[in-house]
């Protein structure tokens, strides 16, 4: 396939491609590829979901490089001192970052209590009130969006500044990535239209009432931004001569902790950030509808996908080692 042979197919997509955006690959920090589709430009924003977990991952990576965080193996609760626990809650002082940081933290839920928590005047002091319970720490994969938000807390903890200052000055500057502001408006009918809106957004973060962002989702990015992080990512955490995480922990986040089953991909798991192969050092930040930083140490290459909501879409793995990938190595 050619590149003008790409851009039609995703432009008349009726299937999983129906709903790309934007592709943007960089390898050896060139932009090699960079197309767009449905009204998008390349500098247009789109919410991708739950790559919004990975980037908040490479937070708590600035923040114990900085020494803000002595480590992941540091418990959640001394982060906060304020916080009342539960009567006969005892879990939950044992939980650490680790545990956040590879889902294997334990929840008193069935299932995702979105509306208790995305209603709720305190987004981390509600993910918090969900920490813990009676069976102890399993070691068990359980994927939480909304426990991530704990995250959220710990960094503006630890460094002293809400969680979006810290992104914008540690993270998205160095990276020549536009400043972002919170979303504000966080009512019911708002977060529908943030999920579901098909059209370019500004360069915003989704957040609670107390301006602390939503660190499960609603990032905005455009997909060059997102090659762009996943360059950085095989450059050992240098853009253009500036250092930004350690190469210690890049190995750290990427390196698996976990098999996942089938309804990931049967992918490993490390900090946030997914293995889809065992025998390749490939890394992805993987968010619903096709949003996705893949990331290739080998070939050097990083693509940035956006999408908008459509359902039932995990990731674009495939695509872009089937599709993408082979127009670029012939470029």
């Amino acid at each position: 396939m050619t590149r003008n042979e790409l851009h039609n197919y995703v432009d008349e997509s009726k299937g999983s491609e129906s709903n790309i955006c934007q592709i943007c690959a960089v390898r050896n920090g060139e932009v090699v590829y960079n197309d767009n589709w449905r009204g998008f430009k390349t500098d247009s924003a789109m919410n991708v979901n739950s790559v919004t977990k990975g980037v908040m991952a490479l937070l708590a990576g600035i923040a114990v490089d900085k020494g803000l965080i002595k480590g992941t193996d540091q418990k959640v609760m001394d982060f906060f001192p304020d916080y009342t626990v539960k009567r006969g809650e005892k879990t939950i002082y044992d939980v650490t970052i680790e545990h956040l940081l590879t889902m294997t933290a334990p929840y008193k839920y069935r299932s995702e209590p979105w509306t208790k928590v995305c209603t709720s005047q305190d987004w981390t002091k509600a993910a918090l009130d969900l920490l813990g319970g009676k069976s102890g720490i399993t070691g068990e994969f359980k994927y939480a969006t909304l426990g991530i938000q704990i995250l959220a807390g710990i960094i503006e903890n630890a460094s002293g500044m809400k969680c979006i200052d810290f992104a914008n000055r540690y993270l998205f500057a160095p990276l020549d990535i536009p400043e972002h502001k919170i979303h504000g408006d966080s009512s019911k009918e708002d977060q529908f239209d943030f999920l579901m809106n098909k059209n370019p957004r500004g360069n915003e973060w989704y957040s609670d009432p107390q301006d602390t962002v939503t660190a499960g989702l609603g990032l905005t990015l455009a997909a060059y931004d997102m090659a762009k992080i996943g360059d950085m990512l095989i450059n050992n955490g240098v853009y253009h001569d500036k250092y930004i995480i350690s190469k210690e922990w890049i190995g750290q986040m990427t390196s698996p902790k976990l098999q996942l089953d089938e309804k990931f991909g049967n992918m490993q798991y490390g900090y946030l950030w997914y293995r889809p192969h065992k025998d390749k050092p490939v890394f992805a930040a993987i968010g619903d509808c096709g949003n996705i930083i893949y990331a290739d140490p080998e070939k050097r290459i990083s693509v940035g996908i956006t999408g908008t909501f459509k359902p039932r879409i995990f990731d674009r793995v495939e695509f872009i080692e089937k599709i993408v990938i082979p127009i670029i190595d012939r470029l």
